[in-house]
């Protein structure tokens, strides 16, 4: 069903079509909301911008919770990835539990709930035709009366990839919507109507099709679209962006040379008919997992004073690719510039720098928060790596990965959250690289002005703002976005000052929405947390929150704070049961060092070692071990002890409490802790 194929080319920049302006009488991408939040993203144009004014500068302080609904009845566990929206003063929010609850958003009350079929990560719903659409397990998505929530239709899609992790979108009679995680993902376009599959498009070509060749006959796979997309009425296009490049892994590209498309794309496809229109790869033949998979932003800028049609794409790389979103040619400029070459990864020569601002350092530093772990071998964005671990910044989690973006209206600019995390790759690595343990995981705030690529401002801040911690901008210049700790803030948006918070109880991994009902403004908020990045020391919980100018209900009891650095899991090991002594690059089993040398990455026995203030420790390098070993304590540089070689041994007193990481010189990814109490 896939219903256009074009000549097979390899291009950075692929143009079948300028888009026709037909439709031009359906309602636009970009008008900003004002009483109802159909989809996450706000309008079609994922600009998560309100018109509405009457919470303002001048009121925020006043600014209170009008009612609390714990929509599962208190839990504190699950993944909660999902954004509310809003219809006709009703709230609609999937649950951890797959569920999807109805609420009424001037009292609080549950109108419905859909019981789901299982547990599920999703995204968001969206509402068109008096239903709300969702989805559920087994690749199935369903459609609701908004009203009663009865089961209208529901349909599995089967063969496409699977059908979680994203939200939905409507239009004009179809629903769009992404599939993820498997080995080859399509974008789908549903009849809104019955569920029936109208059309599809693969993020990997087939046999004969344009972009097949990409791949060098290699293995094939990845390229999904696993986050909502964005569509252009007027322009009759909707847009989509395809993951990273897996095939062998998606740190090794050995057995796929090419650029491997639609890997690390944006691609506009025809919105009735899913033709492919055009594309653009920010990533060429990937090996560090740097999808810039964020939903694309719509918006009408100038740009040298001319008004350009623009769509804003990236998220991993700390970058935006402005491009003019009829034929995604580059507005402002994108250079293809060298980066490093390995021959056996296939590295491909150039990649794509956008003209402008990077919102962070794409390079490991010494000190702030990029600063490397110590003893890794040292790279910048597009390192080329092998065998040897190579640590580079952003890594695979940081930059923009999956938060919603805004674009406001008032102010002009875009503003997204990131995060600081540092990755090393190496082609063997697990979970697309292995952020090193005791790392830091902090992030920020940027405001971009789309017309030069150039910051407005940044302001860095405690937590990873990455992970689908939306910020809402409105008409009375007034930014909104949770973090990990459960506060809810809002900030002036042209300079980022904080001007209010409210401590919503869990952990936020949502976007905040504002709608209007009988005339009168509220905020919504639903705080329910995930793993990413913190597991388990994020809180959860299940807590949708309304507010508006006046609210008195009280905040929630502060939370446990997420903790920051890259954990130790291992159980402590009180220092008397070992001597206080650290054998390196050994695992710990059985209660003892193992019997072989290691490199993995708990290879400290023991990995956690609890000792009071005072104690000497000693780490030692068995006379077993083949190799030179050290113990460099990082951040607060107490102690570098080593090369030590085999038999030998060095000691340090830990006078002050405290929780001290360190790891190894010639095995970096080998990492323990001492905690001191």
């Amino acid at each position: 069903m896939r219903l256009a194929t074009v000549p097979s080319l390899i291009l950075t920049l692929g143009v079948l079509a300028t888009a026709s302006s037909a439709f031009a009488q359906s309602p636009g991408c970009c008008e900003p909301t004002t009483r109802d939040v159909e989809k996450v993203g706000g309008n079609l144009g994922n600009q998560n911008y309100s018109s509405l004014r009457q919470i303002n500068k001048a009121n925020v302080k006043q600014l209170g919770a009008i009612w609390l609904n714990e929509i599962e009845g208190g839990i504190t566990t699950g993944t909660n990835q999902s954004t509310t929206i809003v219809k006709d003063g009703v709230l609609y929010i999937e649950s951890a539990l797959g569920k999807l609850h109805a609420v009424d958003g001037v009292t609080g009350q549950t109108r419905w709930v859909y019981p789901g079929k299982g547990t599920i990560t999703r995204r968001g719903p969206a509402v068109g035709q008096g239903l709300v659409y969702t989805i559920a397990t087994g690749n199935t998505v369903v459609a609701l009366n908004k009203d009663t929530g009865q089961v209208v239709w529901e349909k599995a899609i089967n063969g496409y990839g699977n059908v979680a992790k994203v939200a939905v979108v409507y239009h004009d009679g179809l629903l769009y919507l992404g599939t993820n995680d498997g080995s080859r993902g399509a974008a789908l376009a549903l009849d809104a109507s019955n569920g029936d599959l109208k059309w599809y498009f693969f993020g990997i070509p087939g046999a004969g099709e344009f972009g097949y060749d990409t791949w060098g006959g290699g293995p094939q796979s990845g390229a999904t679209p696993w986050i909502h997309p964005a569509v252009d009425p007027e322009l009759n296009l909707v847009y989509w962006t395809f993951g990273n490049a897996r095939g062998g892994s998606s740190q090794d590209g050995s057995q796929r040379p090419g650029q491997n498309l639609f890997a690390n794309s944006i691609v506009a496809t025809d919105a009735k008919t899913g033709a492919y229109k055009w594309h653009f790869q920010s990533v060429h033949h990937d090996i560090w997992d740097m999808d810039n998979v964020n939903a694309p932003v719509l918006a009408d800028v100038t740009v040298k004073g001319q008004p350009r049609k623009a769509v804003i794409y990236g998220s991993k790389t700390a970058m935006w690719y402005i491009l003019d979103r009829r034929d995604g040619t580059p507005l402002i400029g994108i250079d293809e510039k060298p980066v490093p070459q390995d021959a056996r990864q296939n590295t491909w020569p150039t990649q794509p720098y956008p003209r402008g601002d990077a919102w962070q350092s794409l390079c490991v530093t010494d000190s702030g928060p990029s600063r490397a772990v110590p003893n890794f071998k040292r790279g910048c964005l597009y390192a080329a790596h092998w065998d040897e671990p190579i640590l580079s910044i952003p890594g695979q989690g940081g930059g923009g990965d999956w938060s919603h973006v805004s674009f406001s209206h008032s102010t002009k600019l875009v503003y997204t959250g990131q995060a600081y995390v540092a990755v090393a790759h190496s082609r063997s690595e697990a979970s697309n690289g292995l952020r090193p343990l005791g790392t830091e995981m902090t992030g920020g705030i940027v405001a971009i002005d789309p017309a030069t690529n150039k910051i407005r401002w940044k302001k860095d801040m405690p937590y990873s703002l990455a992970h689908g911690n939306g910020i809402l901008t409105t008409a009375s210049d007034l930014l909104f976005i949770g973090q990990p700790d459960g506060n809810l803030l809002g900030m002036d948006a042209l300079n980022g000052r904080e001007l209010w918070r409210f401590q919503t109880g869990a952990a936020i991994s949502a976007s905040p929405i504002t709608y209007e009902v009988n005339g009168e403004q509220y905020m919504a908020i639903y705080a329910g947390g995930t793993g990413i990045p913190y597991g388990d020391s994020a809180q959860r919980g299940d807590h949708l929150w309304a507010f508006k100018v006046g609210g008195t209900v009280p905040q929630a009891a502060e939370p446990t704070k997420p903790v920051i650095r890259r954990p130790i899991s291992a159980a402590a090991v009180e220092g008397s049961a070992v001597n206080n002594t650290v054998t390196l690059n050994r695992t710990w089993s059985g209660g003892q060092p193992g019997a072989a040398e290691s490199d993995a990455v708990n290879a400290m026995a023991p990995q956690h070692l609890r000792v009071p203030a005072g104690t000497t420790v000693t780490f030692l390098n068995p006379a077993g071990n083949a190799l030179p070993h050290c113990a460099t304590q990082f951040f607060e540089g107490l102690f570098n002890i080593g090369p030590l070689q085999p038999g030998q041994a060095a000691q340090y007193t830990f006078s002050q409490p405290g929780e001290y990481f360190y790891n190894d010189c010639t095995s970096p990814r080998s990492t323990g802790k001492v905690v001191v109490y």
